[in-house]
């Protein structure tokens, strides 16, 4: 412990943000890092507590709190503290293979755990995990680990994304032969395609899968197994596969004139502008577009938001969010104490950003659409929406959104965005592969387990747990590589 009275003694301070209206200018990341000296005073807030909940992943009233990677976050802040960024990366990478991106993404679990949070602010714990990262990457603290010895065992990981990756780094490591399979035409998955690059700079998903290159994982892109790549080459040429595709059906709406045009899925409009992007076409207008346009998107979580900061980017005339659930309170309740994930209304970049530049929440919460009003053209003109009202089920306890009778009225719409989430596996990948799903139509494991009922097929990821979080991908990623270790090996010295 670097400092006994450093929770005392010194106050939490972010990362800097970049003003609204100057950062929506661009899709560049808006979160300068602190210098090195603050940032050794961040973890100094850190006190080494006898039980630290940060890194349990415990399950408390139906949410988890804490790191499910389990990161010894005590250990590396204490050596962030006293300088010592070459170890403080080594104990990092002990349990997290890409901390790049949890440091960036995550919603910070372990924060929410943090002893510093019981009666003051948690320490800084995510941002103080990317800064021990990126100082190991511009010190070249980190370079390509070859691995000396090969077992001749063959792996085929179908997916890219982070549990795919994390899978294909370990197994790499352990020395066996990994191929990565990739649908789409860059590595990466969501990483790449799902979360826009003001969040996520490509580059450094592009800067890791260089690295993992170096030390021998094999990529392969354009490669749609269960579809332009047969299931039963892969099972005749690998001796384990490790299906994580992803939970990649997003959810519909169910509502009247749903056909019209002018109405995409969330995950299409924000690869579209990564891509235009990436491949320099943004200029020419190449992807789905909100310039000028009333912009709805229905769903109020991340990927909605991620739409509203994206469309802003566009130069929407305007943006409304649609929530179908309640508004959370803005501080915890008491019937959410410490150290539970706390429910309480978080107001992301893409809401700041709407605030700032129309002068209000684009939230709505407690509505939904009702029906899709379109011109002669069958373009969209307008939506229905209808107000709900929150009923609890007198059998089971759940809380139900109800609609309420006489409530609906119009907005103008021109473009609607579905954000509304994401069902279980691609059916094409499992029915060509032969495993068995679950009622949430995700692969079907044991408990616990990540080995499929087909003979060494084993799965991971989103694909296995449902939509989820990078860091539970990574999590699962690791577990599945190292009962793939066991599979082919009969023992693993992974942890």
């Amino acid at each position: 412990m670097g400092k006994p009275t450093g929770f005392m003694d010194y106050e939490r301070v972010n990362n800097p943000s970049l003003e609204p209206l100057h950062r929506i200018k661009d899709f560049c990341e808006f979160h300068p890092p602190l210098n090195n000296e603050d940032r050794k005073t961040q973890a100094a807030r850190c006190m080494n507590c006898g039980v630290p909940f940060c890194q349990s992943a415990m399950r408390l009233n139906g949410m988890v709190s804490g790191c499910p990677l389990h990161n010894l976050i005590p250990e590396w802040n204490d050596e962030i503290y006293n300088g010592n960024w070459e170890q403080a990366l080594t104990r990092l990478r002990k349990t997290n293979n890409f901390p790049e991106f949890t440091g960036r993404v995550c919603p910070a679990l372990c924060e929410a755990a943090c002893t510093c949070g019981l009666n003051d602010t948690p320490v800084t714990i995510r941002e103080n995990e990317l800064s021990v990262i990126e100082n190991g990457y511009a010190n070249g603290y980190i370079s390509a680990q070859v691995p000396k010895i090969r077992t001749g065992k063959k792996v085929a990981v179908i997916g890219s994304g982070p549990s795919g990756l994390a899978c294909a780094d370990q197994l790499n490591q352990r020395g066996h032969n990994v191929t990565v399979y990739e649908r789409s035409d860059r590595i990466g998955g969501l990483l790449m395609y799902g979360i826009p690059n003001m969040k996520l700079d490509k580059s450094v998903v592009n800067r890791r899968v260089k690295l993992m290159k170096e030390e021998g994982i094999d990529f392969i892109t354009n490669a749609d197994v269960g579809s332009s790549v047969s299931a039963d080459e892969i099972l005749n040429e690998y001796d384990a596969v490790v299906l994580c595709c992803g939970a990649s059906n997003p959810r519909d709406l169910k509502v009247e004139n749903r056909e019209a045009k002018g109405v995409y899925f969330a995950v299409d409009f924000l690869k579209s502008t990564t891509k235009a992007l990436l491949d320099e076409t943004y200029d020419q207008g190449n992807y789905i577009s909100a310039k000028g346009k009333k912009v709805v998107v229905v769903g109020g979580g991340d990927t909605g938001n991620d739409c509203v900061g994206t469309c802003i980017r566009h130069g929407c005339e305007s943006v409304v969010q649609l929530e179908m659930m309640p508004k959370l309170p803005d501080t915890r309740t008491a019937d959410n104490p410490w150290p539970q994930w706390g429910r309480v209304c978080k107001t992301d970049y893409g809401q700041q950003e709407a605030i700032a530049k129309f002068g209000a929440d684009p939230r709505i919460y407690q509505t939904t659409v009702k029906k899709i009003i379109s011109d002669e053209n069958n373009h969209i003109k307008a939506i229905e929406v209808v107000s709900l009202e929150a009923k609890k089920d007198e059998n089971t306890g759940r809380l139900n959104m109800i609609p309420v009778e006489g409530s609906e009225r119009e907005l103008e719409c021109d473009l609607l965005l579905i954000a509304a989430g994401f069902l279980g596996a691609s059916p094409y990948v499992t029915g060509a592969f032969g495993v068995e799903t679950n009622q949430r139509t995700n692969v079907a494991t044991e408990e616990g387990k990540y080995s499929t009922n087909i003979e060494k097929v084993f799965t991971a990821g989103d694909m296995h747990r449902g939509q989820s979080l990078v860091v539970w991908a990574i999590s699962e990623g690791r577990a599945a590589a190292k009962e793939v270790d066991l599979y082919l090996m009969h023992y693993s010295n992974m942890i």
